[in-house]
């Protein structure tokens, strides 16, 4: 059985999707007292993420929001991530597929089918007008031609070559955190979303219908240009979460696949909420790289958790919400980003 992990794929790697492994294992960590719990909670606030603790009847978790692709020009020090990583008792990050290698060859057998608009038709069959000459317009600045592309594959290269997003990057904090459990012989899962072949089949079948407003979003991205890029980056490291989400670039990533699918999306995020709520029943630290947007977009994680009457302290995560509202403790972080 092959699990590959969403988490750490770009969409312009969909013909290898299936075949990345990222099944991590180690030894389970010693039990930690209060003492230790409350020292790792201090250590992961000094990182230059945005790290929320929710505590329920002696069970922590860690929720660290991440996002992909964060420029190099937006530096961040992972030291007290990954300090706050070996010492906690387990980590979840990544979101798995269980696929095997028959989804694998059906996938390469179907390749056309990723690479082309359906039935020879073009992007202006499908955008409307004033849409079509937004791309046309951005095209032109580019120098490419995305007529008949797919438009699976032309957002994530909008939003590369319009917006220089995925270029020149840094390590993302799932990176950080899993190479920091492997160290520490801390051991790791991804949250299982979704099988092979409905994953496959979600490619190969969706209609270009489903990416539209992907497709708009990523036409803005673009017209924002790579300042848009590195502005996400900056305001992620000073953990200023509603200027992330409003982002461009970050309104793209969570408009298209796959956590803007119609269909697959919704499991993925299901799937997190699930996993997150089964780590609020285990004992000591659970330290839970999840992306930033199923955290703290509306109705999302942070705000189903406040709704539950859980205390979350960390960062803001709502454009106008004052210092207090519900059970938040908002502000900097402990040290902020460094």
């Amino acid at each position: 059985m092959i699990r590959p992990t969403l988490g750490r794929i770009e969409v312009k790697f969909l013909g290898l999707l299936i075949l990345a492994s990222a099944l991590l294992a180690g030894t389970p960590a010693l039990a930690q007292d209060e003492d230790v719990v409350d020292d790792i909670i201090v250590v992961a606030r000094r990182s230059g993420a945005p790290i929320w603790e929710v505590t329920r009847e002696g069970a922590t978790v860690l929720l660290v929001g991440e996002i992909r692709s964060v420029p190099k020009a937006t530096f961040w020090s992972p030291r007290a991530l990954e300090a706050a990583t070996a010492r906690s008792q387990r980590v979840m990050s990544g979101t798995g597929v269980q696929a095997s290698l028959s989804d694998l060859f059906r996938l390469v057998w179907r390749m056309r089918t990723l690479t082309r608009l359906p039935h020879g038709t073009t992007s202006a069959d499908w955008l409307e007008p004033e849409w079509q000459a937004r791309l046309d317009a951005i095209e032109a600045r580019i120098d490419e031609d995305y007529s008949r592309r797919n438009f699976l594959l032309t957002a994530p290269d909008l939003l590369r070559e319009g917006a220089g997003f995925g270029r020149d990057t840094a390590d993302d904090a799932g990176d950080v955190v899993s190479r920091a459990a492997r160290r520490a012989r801390v051991p790791v899962r991804s949250v299982q979303g979704s099988r092979g072949d409905e994953l496959v089949e979600n490619l190969l079948s969706a209609s270009p219908t489903t990416r539209l407003d992907c497709m708009r979003a990523a036409i803005v991205a673009a017209e924002a240009g790579p300042e848009a890029t590195l502005e996400r980056g900056r305001a992620w490291t000073r953990f200023e979460v509603a200027a992330v989400m409003a982002s461009p670039i970050q309104r793209a990533v969570e408009q298209c696949w796959p956590w803007g699918d119609p269909s697959f999306g919704p499991q993925l995020k299901t799937a997190w909420v699930q996993s997150i709520d089964a780590a609020l029943t285990e004992q000591g630290v659970t330290m839970a790289v999840a992306p930033l947007g199923i955290l703290a977009e509306e109705g999302g994680v942070l705000d189903r958790l406040q709704a539950d009457g859980l205390t979350i302290e960390g960062p803001q995560w709502k454009a106008g919400a004052s210092v207090g509202d519900g059970h938040v403790q908002t502000g900097q972080m402990d040290g902020g980003a460094t």
